[in-house]
């Protein structure tokens, strides 16, 4: 199963939304889950995963993963070639490295990272940007 998460952010709350996904070709969710919580750090630049991370762990302790299973994030896996790790490698040490997480984001971090890969959709001039732990970065570019 393919779970792909993302937190919206409202003024006293956070709703997070995870919507699971049979494999990646699944035109259709088999489920959705969603949680608010509150927000229990305000943004901090350079480290959104505070913010971010226990809301995808409060909703993630109420889904049984699997051996096989694929979280997604609406962000950076790592973030540069020196080591730093962005939300989805919070997530994948806080899952003791044993479900591979894949981060899509819309917009492009300014270090250098031999593990980002550009993806482009369809037709979109838009690119996004891909980074993966526990999961070859580049066998997830075909799919994505």
């Amino acid at each position: 199963m393919i779970y792909a998460f993302d937190t919206y952010y409202y003024e006293d709350f956070a709703k997070t939304v995870c919507i699971a996904l049979e494999d990646w070709s699944s035109e259709k969710e088999n489920e959705i889950f969603t949680e608010n919580t509150q927000i229990t750090s305000d943004y901090e630049s350079g480290a959104f995963y505070k913010r971010e991370l226990p809301c995808i762990l409060s909703l993630l302790s109420k889904i049984e993963l699997k051996e096989n299973d694929i979280i997604i994030v609406d962000g950076f896996v790592t973030l540069n070639n020196d080591g730093k790790i962005g939300l989805g490698g919070y997530l994948f040490n806080a899952l003791d490295q044993k479900i591979p997480i894949v981060g899509i984001a819309k917009n492009e971090f300014s270090s250098p990272d031999e593990k980002r890969r550009i993806v482009v959709r369809g037709e979109s001039k838009t690119p996004l940007f891909l980074t993966a732990m526990g999961i070859d970065v580049d066998e997830v570019k075909k799919k994505v």
